[in-house]
């Protein structure tokens, strides 16, 4: 073997070790960037629109041309019933919002991870929740233990 193929040979060793290392490096660093942003919110099938969204008339004097404007939202001030509190979903996925309190019964909606809740009841056995949406006013039943109350 000549001097100048031994050469030949440990510079494309050393190519080829840069080159896969950067690779992985390139890879890593890829899969590092998307696993680290959250994720865009997840709409369940059953959620209904909200009544934020819709437009109204807005009544002005007769000299004046109509304006249409967007229904500004109201500011969630609303009283809560005897024994019912305010509280946050922990669960990371969301809760399932049921008809009746046991798993058979038809999911009528969902609830996202971090949303805000009434909780409004216990059941007798104390594994469901009777909740109520403040955007929404759905009401239903979820699994206990999965929402932690706030102020």
């Amino acid at each position: 073997m000549s001097p100048s193929s031994l050469f030949q040979f440990i510079i494309g060793f050393f190519l080829g070790v840069i080159l896969f290392g950067a690779g992985i490096a390139g890879g890593a660093y890829f899969f590092l960037t998307n696993v680290s942003v959250t994720p865009s919110k997840h709409t369940f099938a059953e959620e209904k629109p909200s009544s934020n969204q819709s437009k109204k008339e807005v009544s002005t004097p007769e000299n004046s041309p109509s304006k249409t404007e967007v229904e500004k939202p109201k500011p969630e001030t609303e009283d809560l019933p005897t024994g019912a509190y305010k509280a946050r979903v922990t669960w990371s996925t969301g809760l399932s919002l049921r008809s009746e309190a046991n798993t058979d019964a038809e999911r009528i909606g969902g609830v996202d991870y971090n949303a805000e809740l009434i909780i409004l009841s216990t059941s007798n056995d104390n594994q469901w929740q009777k909740v109520r949406i403040p955007s929404s006013g759905q009401e239903g039943w979820v699994k206990s233990g999965n929402v932690e109350k706030i102020n």
